[in-house]
């Protein structure tokens, strides 16, 4: 369920940044959805790859170089599907790659979930207990 929600979130990040450039072309939303698609396998399984190759590269350049990564995804995911989504060269997919991690990151807001990693872990907060089992009474 999750993994569908992100895809959700990813496709209208998709459509709102295919939207909103002049360098990317997208035929619908059907097409936004099999972007999402394909840029979440290909960050998924070929993102590492490149990160792992191209260490030196970010260390000299303090990260910047994750920037043409991403472009070169969204180059990929073009050419992979070529005739329902074009992207006019490396700026427009860089520019692209830029908004839509912006995008993302602002509508993937209301689908957060705060995760408990210690479900043994009991509640300090008064309100989430009854009683105080973990407290002593202070003399």
């Amino acid at each position: 369920m999750r993994y569908l929600i992100k895809i959700f979130v990813l496709t209208v990040a998709v459509y709102v940044t295919g939207y909103l450039l002049k360098g990317v072309h997208i035929d619908n939303f059907v097409t936004a959805i099999l972007i999402a698609f394909v840029l979440s396998l290909l960050n998924t399984f070929l993102r590492p790859i490149l990160v792992f190759f191209t260490i030196p590269f970010s260390v000299v350049t303090f990260g910047l170089f994750l920037l043409v990564i991403n472009a070169a995804i969204i180059m990929i995911a073009s050419w992979l599907l070529d005739p329902m989504f074009k992207v006019d060269g490396f700026w427009w997919a860089l520019f692209f790659s830029i908004i839509l991690s912006f995008f993302n990151s602002i509508f993937e807001v209301p689908f957060k979930q705060k995760v408990n990693k210690n479900p043994e872990q009991k509640s300090v907060n008064p309100k989430d207990d009854d009683h105080f089992d973990d407290y002593e009474e202070v003399k």
